[in-house]
């Protein structure tokens, strides 16, 4: 067994960044709920709450996109159940919400990321294996 680290391949990066942005987004909508506590029709506790669960969360996809990024090899299976996860999202914009236009840039998004993280390189790369005919 060797200590040596394969270096991620460019999906894995990538991939990495793109769930980072994801989380940042979060973050920020966090930020502007909880701004906007005092002149929502809820209690401000509850908007609050609200936010402080965005922020978490987001504040977890941003540790999980840096780790992508830093070639952590344990980080690639929370980014593709992330992916996963936003795929109703995604539904919910294109189909009852039926904000069009952004529904279908944010299901490109999506799954442009979750197809980086399931890429063949990705794969052997989260795997441990080397493929030396390359």
């Amino acid at each position: 067994m060797t200590t040596e680290r394969a270096a991620a391949p460019p999906q894995v990066r990538t991939a990495g960044a793109l769930v980072a942005v994801q989380g940042l987004a979060a973050v920020v909508f966090a930020i502007v709920i909880a701004l906007q506590a005092s002149s929502a029709a809820l209690p401000v506790g509850t908007v609050l709450g609200e936010a402080a669960a965005f922020a978490v969360l987001g504040a977890a996809v941003v540790a999980i996109g840096l780790a992508l990024v830093a070639g952590r090899r344990g980080a690639r299976t929370p980014a593709i159940v992330v992916q996963l996860l936003l795929l109703p999202v995604v539904y919910s914009l294109i189909g009852p919400s039926q904000q069009l236009v952004l529904g279908i840039l944010c299901g490109l998004y999506v799954v442009a990321t979750f197809l980086l993280l399931i890429s063949e390189p990705s794969r052997a790369w989260a795997m441990g294996v080397e493929d030396d005919a390359r």
